[in-house]
């Protein structure tokens, strides 16, 4: 059989459109592209595309170039459809990710189930122009390998910034992640072995109950009251029946209940955990995000035995988008620091440069009180919104800080009508039983309120709440 010379480009193509690699409505390489990679002339990738054309592969849009066809041969489907091997998800798992996430980009809901701060709100125009000093200061450094646990002057300025609100941390023993849960994930990979027990905080985001169980841990759920906090009593009873190896709480602004615990429950957690020999595992991601005039101390302020780890992350005040974030290792900084180094040896040079001259220059510190302030406004005006609108006797928990309000709808609300009727007026919210292993907050529902209220976004959040008032 004749061969042709663009048989050499077309038959990639073509298999890459059996195969499923191209999709239809694929844009393909333009002529110029396929000239210079396949060495031949303009007029043998013209005939090819238009042996591909005839074939119904492919379709030419003026002035756009060549895509791969929307309507291909049956036979073609066919093997698609043969070649295609179904990737097979966890349905639970990927429902509850729907529900924390956006679901794409430019949706049109009334979004308020995102643990992120909106993109109205987000500090943009400090952030692209610190990049920018960054890039032009730093050039080609940024595109080398830095240090596995991280630059040594960011850890320094982490280090002294940390000790404006009492927590003493030496920067020796400080790893820079990416973001705040591959801390988590280091940190618990550092104490414990699948099968081991730990204690947590109940609600727990869903986040962490997945790095929980992907490292296969058993759990003892500690509630938190609504007044009180972490019930310290009830973690006390935990341990003195269990082999507890872990403790894991965040004592400053809790997700999703938004609790600040006192610096005596503080101590005292910290007294039991001693007393045990257990670690803890504290989560600070939304400690600078308070609503009074004083930032939080930690659990690590008050700790001299090493028990204690640390972390937080710059994606809850700066960006989602700023993956880094850093982990204070206590006495396990050899088993975290190998950890780390097989997830990945450093962290993304621009963003290390990027938060190293926030701090340093002071921009990260007034962002924060601009952006807590916003935060506090937002609370009230939630909280406001809900007690106007929403059935009378539902429960609120006032937060202390961070962007979350923890609501309890009333007994007599059918929950599974609610969300069915969020879904079809465009509002979201993250129901309750994705903060649990149990099904402990069925009745229970997360609202984020890290972005600005918009005409849209306030008349959502009436008609829901008027509609089960």
């Amino acid at each position: 059989m004749r061969s042709y010379k663009f048989e050499e480009f077309t038959s990639v193509i073509e298999r890459n459109i059996i195969e499923g690699t191209f999709r239809p409505g694929h844009k393909l390489p333009s002529i110029r592209e396929l000239k210079e990679q396949y060495k031949t002339s303009t007029s043998t990738i013209q005939n090819g595309y238009e042996h591909l054309i005839i074939k119904g592969l492919v379709q030419s849009i003026p002035k756009s170039g060549y895509y791969v066809s929307n309507k291909l041969p049956k036979h073609y489907q066919q093997s698609l459809q043969t070649q295609n091997t179904p990737v097979v998800r966890d349905a639970v798992f990927e429902n509850n990710l729907n529900l924390i996430t956006t679901e794409h980009p430019g949706s049109k809901l009334s979004e308020f189930n995102v643990a992120a701060p909106g993109s109205l709100i987000i500090p943009q125009n400090l952030l692209l122009r610190t990049m920018q000093q960054v890039i032009r200061e730093q050039g080609v450094g940024l595109l080398k390998y830095y240090p596995s646990h991280g630059s040594r002057l960011l850890r320094e300025h982490i280090s002294t910034r940390a000790a404006t609100y009492q927590t003493p941390i030496n920067p020796a023993e400080l790893i820079i992640t990416d973001g705040g849960l591959q801390a988590l994930y280091i940190a618990l990979a550092s104490i414990c072995a699948p099968g081991d027990i730990i204690a947590i905080e109940s609600p727990c985001v869903f986040s962490v109950l997945e790095v929980i169980r992907v490292l296969r841990l058993r759990v003892i759920e500690i509630p938190i009251d609504s007044q009180t906090g972490f019930d310290v009593d009830y973690l006390k009873k935990a341990c003195s029946g269990n082999q507890i190896k872990a403790i894991l709480v965040t004592p400053n602004f809790q997700n999703p209940t938004g609790i600040l615990l006192t610096d005596i429950q503080k101590k005292q957690l910290l007294q039991i955990a001693q007393h045990y020999n257990i670690a803890i595992i504290e989560n600070d991601i939304y400690g600078d995000l308070n609503f009074n005039h004083y930032r939080p101390g930690t659990i690590k302020s008050f700790d001299q035995s090493g028990l204690v780890i640390t972390y937080s992350s710059y994606s809850k005040t700066l960006s989602p988008g700023i993956r880094l974030g850093w982990l204070s290792t206590g006495k396990f900084f050899q088993q975290a620091e190998q950890i780390k180094f097989s997830l990945g040896s450093t962290v993304s040079p621009i963003y290390q440069e990027t938060v190293n001259k926030l701090i340093h220059t002071g921009s990260y510190d007034r962002h924060i009180r601009k952006f807590r302030m916003q935060l506090a406004k937002n609370a009230n005006f939630t909280l406001n919104l809900l007690s106007s609108s929403f059935p009378k006797d539902i429960i609120a928990f006032t937060p202390a800080g961070g962007y979350n309000i923890w609501v309890k709808m009333p007994d007599r609300i059918d929950m599974d009508r609610f969300y069915n009727e969020c879904e079809r007026i465009g509002i979201r919210f993250t129901p309750g039983h994705t903060f649990s292993f149990s099904n402990t907050y069925s009745r229970f529902f997360r609202i984020v309120f890290a972005n600005q209220y918009s005409a849209k976004r306030i008349t959502a959040l009436k008609k829901i709440g008027k509609m089960f008032r």
